[in-house]
């Protein structure tokens, strides 16, 4: 289970707004993108959800508890817009360490392991130190940390950055199976086809929600052909 409620979250920096009243609900199982322009406040919406930035009002609940959570961030697999990695390390060494802060046992995290680096195609590379990783293999390695634990629910920002179109597609074909098998997925991007994949989208304009629903509902309320033809309708009206 991972139903998630976001109740008149706001937040701002320096007296700049930088979420205003935003209000939406995630129920389990579901596919959901998060989509607007870079300084819409995407990345700092899903840290308000996980509680790494405190919010100035409002509040975040996941499966009825209230954000942050210790049981509830156990469930969650996060990959960040900026790789957290030890470059030091190799990509095995940093999939260890993590997995043990996961508390994967020995046997339980090889096995995963083996299944994450098999579906972000990095197994012939998990000997190399990452420092020697391209930017788009350093993503690859981000996002199958997050898979380790088989997380619940999957909170994902910008997943596919720097990544070649051919993985990308494969990388989303495993988001679409994790998410058949059950987990609930919440991604931010820039890419319109992959929002077009989702269940639904919330589209965040100035700060502020302008949508929340299914592709379809959405271009049909705002009477256009694409979700970029919505901002564009917004951006005039304002």
């Amino acid at each position: 289970m991972s139903k998630v409620i976001v109740s008149q979250l706001s937040k701002s920096f320096n007296h700049q707004k930088i979420l205003n009243d935003i209000s939406f609900s995630v129920n389990s199982g579901e596919r959901i993108a998060i989509v607007g322009a870079s300084g819409s406040g995407k990345t700092t919406l899903i840290q308000c959800m996980l509680g790494i930035l405190k919010s100035d009002s409002g509040n975040v609940t996941i499966d009825d508890h209230f954000m942050p959570h210790l049981n509830s961030l156990r469930k969650i697999g996060y990959m960040a817009q900026s790789d957290a990695l030890y470059e030091d390390l190799t990509g095995l060494e940093n999939l260890r360490f993590f997995g043990k802060l996961y508390r994967l046992h020995k046997k339980e995290l090889q096995a995963s392991i083996d299944d994450v680096a098999k579906i972000t195609e990095l197994t012939s590379h998990l000997n190399k130190r990452v420092a020697q990783y391209s930017g788009g293999m350093k993503r690859r390695l981000s996002l199958a940390i997050s898979l380790l634990h088989q997380p619940q629910l999957l909170i994902l920002d910008e997943p596919t950055v720097g990544v070649d179109p051919l993985l990308k597609r494969k990388i989303w074909q495993s988001l679409i199976d994790l998410n058949r098998n059950g987990t609930t997925i919440i991604i931010t991007t820039h890419v319109m086809e992959e929002a077009e994949a989702c269940d639904k989208l919330l589209l965040l304009y100035n700060n502020k929600m302008i949508g929340f629903g299914s592709p379809l509902r959405l271009k049909a309320h705002y009477q256009v052909d694409t979700i970029e033809d919505i901002f564009i309708k917004v951006g005039e009206l304002q």
